[in-house]
C-alpha cells in the first residue's frame, strides 16, 4: 500500500539564498573540523602559536588528545592553503634551547575565520527561529 505524502513547498527566495550560500562557500577552501579548530587556536594564541601550544589548546577545546603529528600535519595543510604562515624563531635563551616554528593566521585565514563565524551565527539564528515556541 502506498502512502500519500504531502508536497513540500520551498519559496523561491530560500532556494536563491541556498544557492548563493553554496556558491559563496565554495570560494573558500574546504576546512575540516580539526583544521578549523587549529586555525582558531593559532588566531587565539597570537605570539604563542607554536606546535605544542596549539596542540594543547586544540586538545582542550575539542576534548580529545591529539598527537603532535596530527597537529603538524594539519598546520602543513593550512599553510599550503594559504591560511597560516610559519617561520622559525631564534633558539630559546636557555641551555640547549631549540628554535620553534611559530605560526600566524594570514589575511586570507582571517577572512575564512570571519566567514565561518558568520555562517555559524546564521545557522544558530536559523535553528532558534525554527524552534516551536
Amino acid at each position: 500500500m502506498r502512502r500519500s505524502r504531502r508536497p513540500t513547498f520551498i519559496s523561491v527566495a530560500s532556494v536563491a539564498y541556498l544557492f548563493y550560500k553554496i556558491v559563496h562557500m565554495t570560494s573558500t577552501p574546504g576546512l575540516g573540523k580539526l583544521e578549523l579548530a587549529v586555525l582558531i587556536a593559532v588566531a587565539t594564541l597570537g605570539d604563542e602559536a607554536y606546535g605544542l601550544g596549539i596542540r594543547h589548546d586544540v586538545s582542550i577545546r575539542r576534548k580529545h588528545d591529539y598527537s603532535v603529528g596530527a597537529i603538524y600535519t594539519t598546520l602543513g595543510h593550512l599553510e599550503r592553503k594559504g591560511l597560516v604562515r610559519s617561520w622559525t624563531t631564534e633558539p630559546l635563551p636557555i641551555r640547549g634551547g631549540r628554535s620553534r616554528r611559530q605560526y600566524k593566521v594570514s589575511a586570507h585565514g582571517q577572512r575564512v575565520l570571519r566567514e565561518a563565524r558568520q555562517l555559524a551565527t546564521q545557522l544558530q539564528d536559523l535553528v532558534t527561529s525554527t524552534r516551536p515556541a
